[in-house]
């Protein structure tokens, strides 16, 4: 993931300006439903934290680790969220002791890892929560093969499934779709889309 952390870090703080000019943008109540799911000081894991907005959020109530593959992210999220531990890492790579957490997050960054590795990356992760554990995604609705491609201005890694294979490989991992439902948004350039996904882990 060389050239998503070097396109994060060229991107830094210029990427969080631009991320506050989406319109539409469904995080936030999707992190509400989340948060109604969980109790107060749950160990919740966030994959692809970015610039520490979201894991700022849920530090609020949890006890938050966020992953990033960018130094300079990584960097802003420490200032944005102070009450959260940070590891800089590809998430791609990384893994933890079974039955750690309570809830995972990937907000926009399944985006950036290969397609091909999505479906063990699912399993990783039911493999990380705890019984009857969370797993909150947006994902690729559209799909498309591994690629590099210039956005805002930086050379960016991209790849993904449309959305009917993403929710095969999600439930075929091992978890049941509590939410499922592909939201339109505005970016500053133009109208996307993204396959949003609340999961609990099964038995």
């Amino acid at each position: 993931m060389n050239a998503v952390a070097r396109a994060y870090d060229l991107l830094a703080p210029r990427f969080g300006e631009w991320s506050k000019q989406v319109e539409g943008d469904p995080w936030e109540q999707f992190l509400e439903r989340l948060e109604a799911e969980l109790e107060p000081g749950a160990r919740v894991l966030d994959l692809g934290c970015g610039n520490g907005v979201k894991t700022k959020r849920l530090a609020r109530t949890f006890d938050v680790t966020g992953v990033d593959v960018s130094g300079e992210q990584l960097r802003l999220a420490r200032a944005e969220a102070p009450a959260a531990t940070f590891v800089q890492a590809d998430f791609a790579e990384l893994d933890h002791a079974g039955e750690s957490f309570d809830a995972v997050t990937a907000f926009y960054s399944f985006v950036h890892v290969p397609r091909d590795e999505h479906a063990r990356l699912f399993a990783g992760i039911r493999r990380w929560l705890k019984p009857g554990g969370l797993f909150l995604a947006s994902l690729s609705h559209v799909g498309g093969p591994d690629r590099l491609e210039t956005w805002l201005g930086v050379e960016m890694f991209f790849s993904g499934w449309d959305a009917a294979t993403s929710r095969r490989l999600v439930r075929e991992a091992g978890f049941e779709l509590l939410v499922d439902e592909v939201i339109a948004m505005r970016e500053p350039e133009h109208e996307v889309a993204f396959l949003w996904v609340l999961a609990r882990k099964t038995s």
